[in-house]
């Protein structure tokens, strides 16, 4: 690090993470680089290479964060065998396209091309994404079992099919072809409702 870094090593990984994500933010995957990184904080590009070896290292390193936010919301949304259904999947359905809506540049590198077609994913951000999507799907298997035992037999294929249907309507909302966000309320209580109906025995 230079004589202008004002981080003490220990925080200086989570100040580039923090600021890396408002340049994707503000500039997108093509816009964000170690140089720029660097600039931005004062920093060195040495001291930024010292945490992430090059920029696809940046970029998974950003998706996994995204992949824990995600996952401790989706822990956050309360259920029991007392819960009412209908409610809990309204608020699963809104809290998950608000989190893409909210943050479609870190939506968009979590689950689209820029790392797991065009780059390589990094081991830690393979095991984060596939725990995220264990813990729904153990999440998902303990609802079943409360609400439609006949269910269990498919667990892992209603996970997918669930998730699958999240993450089109994240699409449908972020694309802006058919949907926007204004549509959120009103398609995610249509989505409730027909996750509802087929979750129900």
């Amino acid at each position: 690090m230079n004589n202008k870094q004002p981080y003490h090593h220990g925080n200086l990984y989570d100040a580039l993470l923090k600021e890396a994500n408002i340049i994707l933010k503000r500039d997108g995957v093509e816009g964000l680089s170690l140089r720029k990184l660097g600039e931005a904080l004062g920093v060195s590009r040495t001291a930024a290479y010292h945490h992430f070896a090059n920029k696809n290292a940046l970029l998974c390193a950003l998706a996994e964060e995204g992949f824990h936010q995600l996952n401790y919301l989706m822990q956050d949304i309360p259920w029991a065998a007392k819960t009412n259904l209908d409610e809990y999947l309204i608020d699963l359905v809104e809290g998950y396209l608000s989190f893409a809506i909210e943050h479609p540049a870190r939506y968009e590198l979590m689950f689209g091309r820029a790392i797991w077609q065009r780059m390589e994913p990094t081991s830690s951000l393979k095991s984060t994404a596939h725990d995220s999507f264990r813990a729904y799907a153990e999440r998902m298997h303990a609802l079943l079992d409360t609400i439609n035992p006949e269910h269990t037999k498919q667990p892992l294929r209603v996970a997918q099919a669930t998730w699958g249907m999240l993450h089109g309507l994240c699409r449908f909302m972020l694309d802006g072809i058919y949907g926007t966000s204004k549509d959120m309320s009103s398609v995610s209580q249509e989505a409730a409702a027909m996750l509802s109906s087929y979750l129900h025995p």
